[in-house]
């Protein structure tokens, strides 16, 4: 997460310390589960006090990732399994994970969206011959002829940030469309 998880409890006095651990835990595997998450904010509560009833809690996740704000929110006045403050927050969360699933499947097939497309570093380029290489994460090179670049084979220079799609080919993984992040073109800078 690019900003500290931010948690709010509100009269549920007795039992922060271990729901803080246990939100933590439940963030952290949202944040494995899908790496795009700009933020989260966790409120636990008991907003009601029916004697009748019992004391139900209510547990809302509000994540944030590129383009979208996905809130989350589980109060059953009626379902007794949240008068336990801990199947509330275990409930949330499930929900928001299934929640994070659909949005980034979403993403994956939005064809215009390349974000989620490996991405790697031109390492080699012989123009005569129309083909070069790409470094991708972990120092695996990745062969790519030059009809794969849809920003035209001539434009790429050895250093330059791109995009690719793989597939194996008869000599290794190959690259079957390479664009250039755009990126590139200006100066890096660091946030």
């Amino acid at each position: 997460m690019q900003v500290p998880l931010k948690i709010v409890f509100r009269d549920v006095s007795p039992y922060e310390d271990v729901l803080d651990e246990e939100i933590r835990k439940w963030a952290d595997k949202l944040d494995q589960h899908f790496d795009g998450i700009i933020s989260c904010r966790v409120v636990v509560e008991k907003p009601h006090k029916h004697h009748k009833e019992g004391n139900l809690y209510k547990a809302a996740v509000t994540l944030t990732v590129p383009n979208k704000q996905i809130v989350v929110s589980r109060e059953h006045p009626l379902h007794h399994s949240h008068e336990d403050i801990f199947v509330a927050v275990h409930h949330v969360f499930e929900d928001a994970a299934r929640q994070l699933e659909e949005y980034a499947l979403m993403r994956y097939r939005d064809v215009k969206d390349h974000d989620l497309l490996p991405h790697g570093v031109v390492s080699k380029l012989f123009p005569k011959e129309g083909y070069g290489f790409i470094q991708g994460f972990g120092g695996r090179e990745i062969y790519f002829h030059h009809n794969s670049v849809l920003d035209g084979f001539e434009r790429l220079k050895i250093g330059m940030e791109v995009r690719f799609e793989e597939e194996a080919g008869e000599k290794g993984p190959q690259a079957s469309t390479v664009k250039i992040i755009r990126k590139a073109h200006t100066h890096h800078r660091r946030h």
